[in-house]
């Protein structure tokens, strides 16, 4: 969709006393499950999500804080995005142009 950002976030806690991550991840995604205003899509490294620019940095913004808020003293938060102005662009259409060109190759 034309005037959508695709956006990939990684939220690592730091300072939990303990090595895994997986319950700050499933808090960060209630931040994203319902909305209708974004898509979104759980990768093994973070999360893919689209939308608005302004929504998309709103929701990215929230699940920053969500470590914060069960208790980690550090948060580092890693963001791209892809702003494309001269087309539109989705995170399914992105994995489409480069399979195209790889047509041996399924999803």
């Amino acid at each position: 969709m034309k005037g959508h950002v695709v956006a990939e976030v990684s939220i690592v806690p730091v300072g939990t006393g303990d090595t895994g991550l997986s319950r700050y991840i499933a808090e960060c995604l209630e931040v994203l499950e319902g909305r209708k205003d974004i898509s979104y899509r759980l990768t093994p490294m973070g999360t893919i999500i689209e939308g608005s620019l302004d929504k998309v940095l709103e929701v990215i913004h929230k699940m920053h804080e969500v470590p914060f808020n069960k208790g980690a003293s550090r948060v580092v938060t890693f963001l791209k995005i892809d702003d494309r102005r001269d087309k539109s662009s989705t995170m399914t259409g992105k994995i489409e142009s480069v399979m195209k060109l790889r047509p041996s190759t399924k999803i």
